[in-house]
């Protein structure tokens, strides 16, 4: 099987298809499974866990180990057709779960963030800009709201449900944190 690995087809339901074909060869330890994986949804998993504990070193070793959970956890997955809320769920927990060792959060400096995003080729030069200014200027939950948007492709109804708020609170934080970039760009 060719694997894609582009962040943009995150965003069509073909991907979903995609993304549970993956899961499930990874299940059955076939070859390449992992890698296609990987090099689809390591951004979004990063910057979410970025987003959350605003520390790069923690935000890799949240993305390795969600890797290794999902390796471990890919057997027991059952679609629901959200395989990105699974996987995000699961960077979710582990960073909630740093937090808590941690009990710090640290600010993120931007060259942590540019020299990440410069390194992966499936992230566009709209998408970098895009993370790049929320750092600067939103807050942490508009941050966390704009990069599952905007990088990883959710619907606002499935950000609500993965960060636990209600609709119209993501609603109005997003659009709330649009106006501020649009402020800051202009």
């Amino acid at each position: 099987m060719l694997y894609a690995t582009s962040v943009s087809e995150f965003k069509s339901e073909q991907n979903v298809a995609f993304l549970d074909k993956c899961i499930a060869d990874l299940a059955e330890k076939k070859i390449g499974a992992m890698t296609a994986l990987y090099q689809s949804t390591s951004v979004s998993v990063y910057s979410f866990a970025l987003s959350i504990l605003k520390n790069p070193q923690d935000a890799e070793d949240v993305l390795q180990d969600s890797f290794v959970n999902i390796y471990s956890a890919a057997g027991s997955y059952r679609s629901a057709g959200k395989p990105m809320a699974w996987i995000l769920t699961i960077a979710k927990n582990l960073s909630l779960r740093k937090l808590q060792e941690r009990k710090v959060k640290a600010d993120i400096p931007q060259e942590e963030w540019e020299t990440y995003l410069d390194s992966k080729e499936n992230v566009s030069a709209d998408d970098r800009m895009i993370i790049s200014e929320t750092m600067k200027i939103l807050s942490d939950e508009e941050r966390q709201i704009v990069v599952l948007h905007a990088v990883s492709g959710f619907k606002h109804r499935e950000i609500a449900e993965l960060l636990r708020l209600p609709l119209a609170t993501i609603l109005s934080k997003y659009h709330r944190a649009t106006i501020k970039m649009k402020q800051y760009l202009d």
